[in-house]
């Protein structure tokens, strides 16, 4: 009699941090049959590969306070929980993973209420809110840094590290790097994470000359929210909104200046990419400075507070980098021994030991 493959549902939207490690996992389950839950207009309508069916749903988050505004969303959650249970009943799934966000709720409840196992997995440092209220009523949460899980006691917490796309993993991606940088010189890399900075860039722009006088070469990721993106023009500068092969350019960087979300901080672990982070002020909780943390604790990066950071600090630190190219090279070594470069493995196998449970 033929094997019927098991099917599972994947809950995971809106960025790239909840997207690239679910397609990750995805890439290591080809046995399994596999569909896609998300809200319209969101990342995943471009990024989930045509593979995977996409489910989408209306949902939103609450907002602080409690009002009519909040009783709306209440109603959308309701009516989102009966979306999908209807979502699993007619495809007969036998399971659901989760990367977290809005969307985690009703895709717990509903697996839930049909007495379904369901596999949440936590990038960050500090668990968000959805994951320490849905975690206990998860089969269990598999958490990207260690030190997740003491936030999350009520919970059954496997620490997995986070996936990353293959071709982070692979040491030959360098050499795909299709942009004119020289072999040999000091390469800075600076992102803002998914949507840009454009505090960092300004900081960026007004210390770059005294780097380009030490013989670096920039590459400026800036984001399409910078009015004054193309304000710096210098032969060893090289501008552009967003690049694709994030591989390469992290594998071939001396240093990055970025943010401190788990998805990059993950990516530059496994490149082994020495950083200095600037966490985004106004993430949830401050839970980039958490994830900072974990890196600087160890010697892999140096963290600066974005009000307290001046352009003549960030100048002065990347120089003093630069200068002591054997401190970036500890910096280096230590971001690659906290990467856990078979996590899409470890996770796989999770879902697999939870879903396949007789």
């Amino acid at each position: 009699m033929a094997h019927t493959p098991v099917r599972l549902l994947i809950a995971a939207s809106g960025t790239g941090g909840h997207l690239f490690p679910a397609i990750a996992l995805a890439e290591h389950l080809s046995d399994y049959q596999i569909e896609w839950l998300g809200v319209p207009n969101r990342l995943e309508t471009q990024l989930v590969p045509k593979q995977y069916p996409l489910n989408t749903i209306s949902v939103e988050g609450f907002q602080q306070g409690f009002g009519i505004a909040s009783v709306k969303v209440l109603g959308k959650l309701i009516g989102s929980v009966l979306q999908v249970r209807k979502i699993l009943k007619q495809g007969n799934f036998q399971g659901v993973f989760t990367t977290g966000g809005y969307i985690a709720g009703p895709a717990a409840i509903a697996a839930r209420s049909l007495g379904l196992p369901v596999i949440f997995h936590e990038s960050n440092a500090l668990p968000g809110k959805v994951t320490r209220f849905f975690g206990p009523w998860c089969s269990v949460v598999a958490v990207g840094f260690e030190v997740a899980s003491q936030y999350l006691s009520r919970a059954k917490t496997v620490y997995t590290g986070t996936p990353v796309r293959s071709q982070f993993l692979d040491e030959t991606t360098a050499a795909s790097l299709d942009l004119s940088i020289p072999e040999g010189v000091p390469l800075i890399v600076v992102f803002g994470g998914s949507q840009g900075a454009v505090a960092i860039n300004k900081l960026v722009r007004q210390s770059a000359n005294a780097w380009f006088d030490a013989g670096a070469w920039v590459v400026h990721l800036t984001g399409d929210k910078d009015p004054e993106a193309e304000s710096l023009k210098h032969p060893q500068y090289i501008c552009l909104p967003f690049y694709s092969n994030m591989a390469a350019l992290l594998q071939r960087a001396n240093l990055a200046i970025t943010r401190s979300g788990a998805g990059s901080l993950t990516e530059m672990a496994v490149c082994g990419t020495a950083a200095i982070l600037i966490p985004f002020p106004f993430a949830a909780e401050d839970h980039q400075t958490y994830n900072a943390k974990v890196f600087t604790s160890v010697g892999a990066a140096i963290m600066f507070k974005q009000s307290d950071l001046t352009a003549e600090d960030l100048q002065s630190k990347v120089l003093e980098l630069l200068q002591n190219p054997e401190e970036l090279q500890k910096m280096a070594e230590a971001a690659k021994a906290i990467a856990v470069p078979d996590s899409a493995d470890r996770l796989a196998q999770l879902v697999r030991d939870v879903v396949e449970k007789k």
